[in-house]
């Protein structure tokens, strides 16, 4: 009889090992020689285009100045949008909609995943796509997890909800205090054609005032992949 116990308190453990390590895992992905080997989670597209990706929005303080700089730029980009935010600022999600740029999923609100069990995760990612859908009138199609990071659930509710996960190949830290062209130096010193960069519309933790600078950033890195003849555009024109 002891035995028997023995044994099942094993497989007990065993089992709960295994479901650790299939919610723990995958946000091995945040490291970038991990992502190297996943390169549609890492966002590589086609080789003569860019895609530049916006997180954390909308904020009713930063998100118009970046879509007129984005206007000026004659680029479209893709918006992660958060479901909480999306909530206060509905008219936002609707002009980033009617100014051509593509909408995505970041998680109703700024919390790691690792923390949520799968059915939680696919009820926010329901709630938010809804929101989205409703506020944007289109549907959809990218995931990407707060902070970049991963989790068994977050990868099975992404799916559950018909989203497709995607990271970045390239980004500039920009919520710390710095330069836009500081922020422009480091996302162009990772990038590489058919790569996907990283910037925040109003990070989310980030330091007062580095609104201005992520929009010189921008700015910065259009500019110097065009003047390398690539494309800067949305995710749905990447792939």
């Amino acid at each position: 009889m002891q035995d028997r116990c023995a044994s099942a308190s094993r497989w007990a453990a065993v089992g709960l090992g295994a479901a650790a390590a299939g919610q723990v895992l995958p946000a091995a992905t945040w490291i970038p020689s991990v992502r190297r080997f996943l390169p549609g989670l890492q966002g590589s597209g086609r080789p003569g285009h860019v895609a530049l990706t916006l997180d954390d929005g909308p904020h009713p303080d930063t998100t118009r100045p970046l879509l007129d700089v984005l206007s000026r730029c004659g680029v479209r980009a893709t918006f992660f949008l958060l479901g909480e935010r999306a909530t206060r600022a509905p008219d936002l999600v609707r002009e980033i909609a009617a100014r051509g740029h593509e909408l995505g999923v970041h998680g109703w609100s700024h919390e790691y995943t690792l923390g949520h069990g799968p059915r939680p995760l696919l009820r926010q990612l329901r709630r938010t796509t809804a929101l989205i859908e409703d506020l944007g009138g289109q549907r959809p199609t990218w995931y990407r997890p707060p902070y970049g990071v991963l989790s068994g659930s977050a990868l099975w509710a992404c799916h559950r909800a018909g989203l497709r996960p995607v990271l970045w190949s390239a980004w500039g830290r920009d919520w710390e205090p710095q330069p836009g062209r500081q922020i422009a130096a480091r996302v162009l010193e990772q990038l590489r054609p058919g790569g996907t960069v990283l910037l925040h519309e109003a990070p989310v933790g980030g330091s007062p005032g580095v609104d201005g600078s992520i929009r010189v950033a921008v700015g910065l890195v259009v500019q110097a992949c065009r003047r390398d003849g690539l494309v800067v555009g949305r995710l749905c024109d990447h792939f």
